[in-house]
């Protein structure tokens, strides 16, 4: 059985062909600029070379229907018709407190994808777009929603609530929702297989360290919290995202500077974080360049994004009473030993020890702490792709 799997943006759509029978990958691409002039496709088929398509996109629909020319291409092509595809599965950012698992795409579901654009604004318009334009190029092919927010939904109310007048939460479901779900969930479970821990009581730590970054702990696959928000901007120090700020800190500013909330949010969503305190790049490798020759701001910016990780990972072991695994995840956690090196010395009171010559591992799986470790921690590549291609497989066959 192959199955789609795409991942609108507002102007992008990624997209990968699985042929679940083997999982591999048979095509994957990606479709940039949509709406906007200097549109491109650029198609990778598994085993032939690359293949750009320069085409203006006005919109998702003819992005989709260039995909489904991509893949059926006589010689870029990687099946026969379209026909060959049993179903879609769509990445969709937020379904609020309605949907705790993935589910076939119908009217209802619609619904609460566009009763939940006020919570993810720049997401969920885009995956609606990309639900509904695979309807039209290919009527009848099952489409499923893998829902970014639906890891976090197994959350104890405790978790979950913050501590401001109970009726915002009756009336507007204010609550933490948590994100990077579809990773979280992969990779957590990934983890109790690889670590052969108890898959109904493992205790499992996840950090996903990429420009957005979260840390999530799990109980036997279970989320029981996760250190983003009722939006992404919680938790973490990334890329451009501050993470936790002492909200009086908005008002302050606004004051001082004469902003408006949402310009203040702004700054906090795309000029904060590692490039904030830096002042030089949103990239973790640019700042670390920057750090090696000295620049005071780029040492601060890693430390204080180091720190951050390390005290949402102690929080957690105490939220759980204890930790059996620890994962790195995503572009920096995968790929990024100094990090998880600076950031397990720290946990030295967990009985962690590291193997320097392991954690010299890029992109692989592989146990980076030492056979005596009191925990494990390891390198998980997370693969959100297959997560959702096996979510929709469980619900279509």
């Amino acid at each position: 059985m192959k199955i789609l799997v795409i991942n609108c943006g507002s102007s992008s759509l990624k997209y990968q062909l699985i042929d679940m029978d083997n999982e591999s990958v048979l095509a994957k691409g990606l479709c940039e600029r949509i709406g906007i002039e200097g549109s491109l496709l650029t198609h990778r088929p598994a085993g032939k070379d690359k293949y750009v398509i320069e085409k203006d996109m006005p919109d998702h629909k003819v992005a989709v229907q260039m995909v489904m020319d991509a893949l059926v291409d006589p010689e870029h092509g990687v099946i026969k018709s379209t026909d060959e595809i049993s179903a879609v599965g769509h990445r969709v950012l937020h379904g609020g407190q309605y949907y705790s698992d993935s589910i076939v795409v119908n009217n209802d579901v619609k619904k609460v994808i566009r009763d939940c654009f006020e919570l993810g604004p720049l997401h969920n318009p885009a995956n609606l777009i990309g639900i509904e334009a695979c309807e039209a190029a290919m009527p009848g092919v099952p489409n499923v929603a893998v829902f970014d927010t639906a890891f976090g939904q197994s959350m104890p109310k405790k978790a979950y609530l913050y501590a401001i007048p109970y009726e915002y939460y009756e009336k507007y479901s204010i609550r933490r929702y948590g994100f990077h779900g579809t990773s979280h969930r992969f990779v957590s479970a990934e983890v109790l297989k690889f670590a052969g821990l108890d898959p109904e009581k493992g205790k499992v730590i996840v950090c996903h360290l990429g420009n957005g970054a979260s840390i999530s702990a799990s109980i036997g696959g279970k989320c029981v919290d996760t250190s983003m928000g009722l939006t992404p901007l919680e938790g973490l120090v990334m890329g451009t995202r501050s993470g936790d700020v002492d909200p009086a800190v908005l008002q302050f500013i606004c004051n001082k500077e004469n902003k408006t909330v949402n310009e203040m949010l702004d700054i906090l969503n795309k000029k904060s974080g590692l490039l904030g305190i830096s002042g030089i790049s949103s990239d973790c490798r640019d700042v670390q360049n920057a750090q090696q020759e000295g620049n005071e701001r780029a040492d601060m910016a890693i430390k204080c994004f180091e720190y951050r990780i390390v005290k949402y990972i102690g929080a957690y072991v105490a939220a759980m009473n204890g930790v059996d695994a620890i994962a790195f995840t995503a572009g920096i956690g995968e790929n990024d030993g100094m990090i998880r090196k600076d950031v397990c010395d720290s946990l030295g009171y967990l009985g962690i020890t590291i193997d320097d010559e392991a954690n010299k591992v890029r992109g692989e799986r592989k146990m980076i702490s030492t056979p005596d470790s009191k925990v494990k921690v390891m390198v998980m590549p997370t693969d959100e792709e297959l997560a959702i291609a096996r979510e929709t497989l469980a619900l279509v066959k």
